[in-house]
């Protein structure tokens, strides 16, 4: 029979990136001791507050169809996140609400990118990102980023890199593998690199809230770039809600416009209940929101310090997100061989770099999100296993 060529494209650029994450789980539901320190799922109970409002108006009938957009009250919400952040004043025909931030990218690269468009992505990149770009038919553009300059992205180093073909940046700040965070200044050079070449700009920003120290940076705050920039974001990381899938993409009108045929055309619409708990949620402070980002910096730490002296690793405190990358590179072992033998011979399950682009080689992505004295006892396993690759 046949397929479409889509699903050429997307061969092998799913769940195979998540092999030890889903071999780990399957030790773990057999028994063995595994410690999980592979995806990004928050293992912190959401505000208690959210969760009524949901059951609430569940209950209160709000069960039935969405309009495509989104509600009225959620859209308002997001205007009302953004325009206290920016300055400015948004309106919600700029927004759509879809269902997650995975969501939100796919539909505006699909919105704004097809064959014979390059997508510049800074390099290490989230795993998905990869499936997304090849789904339109556009090329990933690998922008390397430097370990030894805490991979933050280089004007000049993204400049040398736009082909003719360049059609958008990529960019995730704080960063999903490396926890790196874009200063407002290192955007305005970045910026001024899309607004010369003529680049979009997709902005990934579902770790926002989680920038450890000082404050989060975004060219779609930046006037000058506002018109470029489309913002995919969620409650799934902030709130510590992924199974709600509940996010959003924001950007210039015609954007959005140009956008909403095509999320309709798939989904038309999201859960009325749930997006009533979104509005709620982004209407709030909630203090179970900072305990969780004070736990993450406090784990980071941990970590950080726990391996410090770890034989073959290098282990560097990130700026901001939920994880922390380990250079094992000076054991020998590639990031999958380290990742996969620390499975196999201590039961800590670690996400090898490989899965995150060629520049994460030889490093490993480890999750904040176990508790404090799992993660102390998985810095136990991870030096005893560094020990016996090197000995000395």
């Amino acid at each position: 029979m046949h397929y479409a060529s889509i699903t050429e494209r997307l061969k092998g650029l799913g769940s195979d990136k998540w092999f030890i994450h889903i071999e780990g789980a399957k030790r773990r539901a057999l028994g063995h001791d595994v410690i999980m320190l592979t995806i990004g799922e928050p293992d912190f109970p959401p505000p208690p507050a959210i969760l009524d409002v949901a059951a609430r108006q569940m209950r209160a009938g709000r069960t039935r169809y969405s309009n495509g957009r989104g509600e009225p009250e959620v859209l308002a919400a997001i205007a009302g996140r953004y325009a206290a952040r920016t300055g400015r004043q948004i309106s919600t025909s700029q927004i759509a609400f879809l269902p997650g931030t995975q969501t939100a990218i796919f539909a505006t690269f699909m919105t704004i990118a097809e064959k014979g468009d390059d997508i510049l992505v800074p390099d290490p990149y989230y795993a998905t990102y990869e499936g997304v770009i090849a789904a339109t038919g556009a090329r990933l553009i690998p922008v390397p980023l430097d370990p030894d300059k805490s991979f933050h992205l280089d004007a000049a180093d993204l400049d040398r890199a736009v082909t003719p073909n360049a059609r958008a940046l990529l960019l995730n700040t704080p960063s999903n593998p490396t926890g790196a965070v874009l200063s407002a200044e290192a955007i305005a050079e970045i910026g001024k690199v899309c607004v010369n070449r003529n680049l979009w700009i997709v902005s990934d920003e579902v770790y926002a809230d989680l920038v450890y120290y000082g404050q989060f940076a975004s060219p779609f705050d930046d006037p000058d770039l506002c018109k470029r920039t489309v913002v995919v974001s969620s409650i799934s990381k902030s709130h510590a809600l992924p199974g709600f899938r509940c996010g959003w993409a924001i950007g210039p009108e015609e954007f959005t416009r140009s956008l909403l045929p095509l999320s309709e055309s798939m989904l038309f619409g999201s859960q009325p209940f749930l997006e009533d708990a979104t509005a709620f949620a982004l209407n709030r402070e909630f203090k179970e929101c900072e305990a969780m980002r004070n736990a993450y910096i406090r784990r980071a730490h941990l970590l950080v310090d726990s391996l410090a002296n770890a034989p073959g690793l290098s282990v560097h405190m990130p700026e901001g997100g939920m994880f922390v990358m380990a250079d094992v590179r000076r054991t020998g072992l590639s990031g999958h061989d380290f990742a996969l033998g620390l499975l196999d011979k201590e039961n800590v399950a670690t996400m090898p770099g490989e899965s995150f682009g060629m520049a994460a080689r030889g490093h490993l992505r480890i999750s904040l999100t176990a508790k404090d004295e799992e993660i102390a006892e998985a810095c136990t396993r991870i030096l005893r296993y560094a020990r016996k690759h090197n000995p000395t």
